[in-house]
């Protein structure tokens, strides 16, 4: 299980290191601002959505090393997923980092890369870091045009 965990950390540590899909959107059509006061953590996301499928999705903001993480992870995994998609990829997400419980085998290879986060509901204090982006996103997609936040 040591080993998994260490691989886990790499691949958050990758991300937050080296961010996918950071800065603006200059065609985004959807944005949102969000705010986690607990670490400092902000984010602005930025998507391009045509037709219902996610076309395009970049991030701004700084945060700690999960907050950066999920947000980088999130991204790549939201292009070309349709609206319906996205909103079963947040409550798997969600459920994950939330719920008591090990995810199975087949959430695992639903959330992909997403699953090395499943770590973080094991420090409460963390659930807020791993789960700003995703509300963010959906803020985005609802166009709340009010800052989230995670208080």
């Amino acid at each position: 299980m040591s080993d998994l965990r260490e691989l886990y950390q790499e691949v958050i540590f990758d991300h937050y290191r080296h961010p996918r899909n950071r800065g603006a959107l200059a065609d985004a059509n959807h944005k949102a601002v969000g705010y986690n006061p607990l670490c400092g953590d902000r984010i602005s996301l930025y998507l391009l959505v045509e037709d219902g499928i996610v076309k395009s999705v970049r991030f701004e903001g700084s945060g700690c090393a999960i907050a950066t993480a999920s947000a980088s992870m999130m991204t790549e995994a939201l292009v070309g997923k349709s609206e319906t998609q996205v909103q079963a990829l947040f409550e798997r997400f969600h459920a994950m980092v939330t719920e008591q419980r090990e995810p199975s085998a087949d959430e695992r290879e639903a959330l992909g890369k997403l699953a090395t986060l499943a770590g973080v509901r094991e420090f409460p204090a963390r659930i807020k870091c791993a789960t700003l982006a995703w509300h963010t996103l959906r803020a985005a997609l609802n166009d709340a045009g009010e800052t989230v936040s995670t208080e």
